[in-house]
């Protein structure tokens, strides 16, 4: 199940993913974000767009990831709502669904990127937790 939360930021927005994989938390980042943008129940999985990417440092990684998807989605005119990501190693491969952005679905902040700003990656007992500053 992917879960997502925020924390205040003086002018951004951070974002919290959290799952029981570390794959889960990116995932559940990228929801997070993207769930400032649009209510994610109202986007259907009409289309996709595929994330292929290097990285061995993880915290790099979901900035990376969350980056790539907003990249993907301002290119292709879509709002993303479904994420999937798997890893081997350094090697990351992610999916990620959506729509074109339609009229009745409400607009709401837009992302322009995550950032470094307070960025951790990290396991605790409960699993792990993705967590960076979004600039909005």
């Amino acid at each position: 199940m992917t879960v997502f939360s925020y924390f205040d930021h003086d002018a951004d927005i951070g974002v919290i993913g959290r799952g029981r994989t570390l794959e889960e938390s990116f995932e559940g980042a990228a929801a997070g974000t993207f769930a400032i943008m649009a209510d994610l129940a109202q986007v259907r999985a009409a289309r996709s767009v595929r994330i292929d990417f290097e990285e061995e440092d993880l915290e790099l990684a979901l900035v990376t990831w969350l980056n790539t998807l907003l990249a993907e989605a301002g290119t292709h005119g879509l709002v993303l709502g479904h994420f999937r990501l798997v890893r081997d190693n350094s090697h990351w491969q992610g999916e990620a669904w959506g729509e074109p952005w339609r009229e009745d679905l409400d607009r709401g902040v837009e992302v322009k990127g995550a950032t470094l700003t307070m960025l951790r990656v990290a396991q605790g007992p409960e699993g792990f937790e993705a967590r960076c500053v979004v600039d909005v």
